[in-house]
């Protein structure tokens, strides 16, 4: 195998947008396999790259969500082969470590190097001209081609393999950390009173999450009236409102007092306005799930203790929505093949990868629930 040239979309640091550039890519080194990447999902995460909002090493590939067919494959690989259609994870399970085994393998240790992209041995595999160069979250799926993990790889059963890339993409991240949120992180029961803060390409998938559940009450918050409306009309939620005043003054009136259960949020950044909107919000023995971050600069949990002592609310952050991606990322697809998990109605709109920074300029707008690159090959 030999280093071949890929087209990619990079930060070179914050606020400049994404710049097109062909990079130099290296062959995959022990546990490694080099993807052809097919379509890759336009997450708010990466947003928060050129936004100044995330702590990473730049320049830094953008992309954290991805789907396509391994190209070739390094020494000691066994999860995957050359030709398998897979979705990248963009937390690895190497099932081994300490979280994998303990059944928390959203937090691998494998996946410490997600800021940097370097790889264990710290090396790197993207390089232009001198410079090294790592993939967000250690992936990069805003590139052709990417060298990962193989830990970092799922592969596809036989009755997976019709499910189109710009679907299969999505549940590498937004998917299973929307429902897992719900599912997992929360721990949502029947009959539940659930308020979503922000109903955008992992908020949808918190809609859907708790409505599966069996929540009663399903309460989105979102400023944008075309969001509000795919949370209600196709993605299950029961009510939604613009503010959280609106949603405050309804779960109080339909719980007859008791507040809510949940509140899980999934903006797209949180604030400390939103946390405290949320505690408020929340019952006796209620819990707030953050799984959004918040700008860099600014805390977002900031309270009297008293607002959780009193009524013994909880807060607490989820990573992946608690999710374990090799097991749940199956489990959702298999959702989807049967009808129970709407995957088609979160894709808004396909772009290419050179229309990347007017796909993040439509998500700021409100226009996308989940946009998807179409790399071309």
């Amino acid at each position: 195998m030999s280093t071949i040239t890929t087209r990619a979309a990079i930060a070179r640091g914050p606020y400049l947008g994404w710049e097109l550039v062909d990079l130099q890519l290296d062959p995959p080194k022990a546990h490694e396999v080099r993807v052809k990447i097919m379509a890759a999902g336009l997450c708010h995460s990466d947003d928060h790259i050129t936004a100044g909002d995330a702590p990473v090493r730049m320049p830094v590939v953008g992309g954290h969500e991805g789907s396509g067919v391994v190209e070739s494959v390094g020494p000691d690989v066994q999860r995957v082969k050359p030709g398998d259609k897979v979705v990248l994870s963009y937390i690895p399970a190497c099932g081994a470590c300490r979280p994998c085994s303990t059944g928390h393998s959203n937090m691998c240790v494998k996946g410490l190097n997600a800021g940097t992209g370097m790889f264990e041995d710290g090396t790197w595999r993207f390089h232009e001209g001198e410079t090294d160069i790592g993939g967000f979250c250690s992936l990069g799926t805003f590139s052709q081609y990417a060298v990962v993990s193989e830990y970092a790889t799922v592969p596809l059963r036989e009755d997976f393999q019709d499910i189109p890339f710009e679907l299969l993409c999505l549940v590498g991240c937004g998917v299973p950390t929307g429902f897992g949120s719900a599912v997992h992180a929360a721990g949502v029961q029947v009959g539940d009173t659930v308020v979503i803060f922000g109903a955008g390409g992992v908020g949808s998938n918190a809609v859907q999450g708790a409505r599966f559940a069996g929540a009663k009450n399903v309460v989105v918050v979102d400023p944008v009236e075309f969001k509000r409306e795919m949370a209600t009309t196709v993605f299950g939620a029961t009510h939604a409102f613009a503010t959280a005043k609106e949603a405050h003054e309804f779960v109080r009136e339909t719980t007859w007092g008791q507040l809510a259960d949940h509140c899980i949020m999934t903006p797209n950044a949180v604030t400390e306005e939103m946390v405290n909107a949320a505690v408020q919000m929340t019952g006796k023995g209620g819990k707030v799930t953050i799984t959004a971050v918040g700008h860099l600069t600014e805390r977002a949990v900031h309270l009297h203790a008293g607002a959780l002592i009193g009524y013994m609310r909880q807060i607490q952050g989820a990573l992946a929505g608690g999710s374990n991606l090799l097991y749940d990322i199956p489990m959702l697809l298999g959702l989807y093949k049967s009808g129970q998990l709407k995957l088609d109605e979160l894709v808004t709109r396909k772009y290419s990868l050179d229309q990347v920074n007017q796909a993040y300029q439509d998500m700021n707008e409100g226009k996308n629930i989940r946009g998807v690159i179409i790399h071309e090959h």
